[in-house]
């Protein structure tokens, strides 16, 4: 693990496999501590996915963990809402894509959408994410940097966009 990134480095779980301009998509297989008792991946395997999908994804653009340490500012999930569409198991090979659903008109407020594709390209699973930045010091939500605004702003958008009224 990089300090000054706090991104592994391991090739074998991740790597970016991205060729379309604004799009962010990661590779990864599902291991075994990722199966539950049905001997498919566990809803609580495509949360974490999720969260390493968007911490990686943010990290690549410049805020890593130390940034948001520094800054004493973090994003906070409100929601998660987890679709199913077909299932993962041991081995199989996966990606997750990262698009933008919905903003807030000052950017503190945010939605986002992971697809979870087989190696086929079919849709296994969908998550769709409700944020707010929070500042730690305060504890309160809070907008964020002008740079971290345009990050967000530059994600494929989702075609059910909207604006979001936080």
């Amino acid at each position: 693990m990089s300090f000054k990134t706090g991104v592994r480095r391991s090739q074998s779980r991740f790597q970016n496999m991205s060729t379309k301009t604004n799009s962010f998509e990661q590779r990864y297989r599902v291991r075994w501590s990722d199966l539950d008792g049905n001997a498919h991946m566990g809803n609580t395997s495509y949360l974490a996915y999720v969260s390493n999908t968007r911490m990686l994804y943010l990290a690549k653009h410049g805020f890593t963990p130390a940034r948001f340490a520094l800054e004493k500012f973090g994003p906070v999930v409100i929601r998660d809402e987890l679709t199913y569409r077909k299932e993962l198991r041991l081995m199989d090979r996966f990606t997750v894509d990262y698009e933008l659903v919905g903003l807030s008109e000052n950017g503190r407020a945010f939605k986002v959408r992971n697809t979870f594709r087989n190696a086929a390209g079919e849709v296994a699973a969908s998550v769709t994410s409700e944020f707010v930045w929070f500042d730690l010091e305060h504890r309160r939500p809070r907008a964020p940097p002008p740079d971290l605004d345009s990050l967000l702003r530059a994600l494929p958008h989702a075609n059910d966009f909207g604006s979001l009224s936080h």
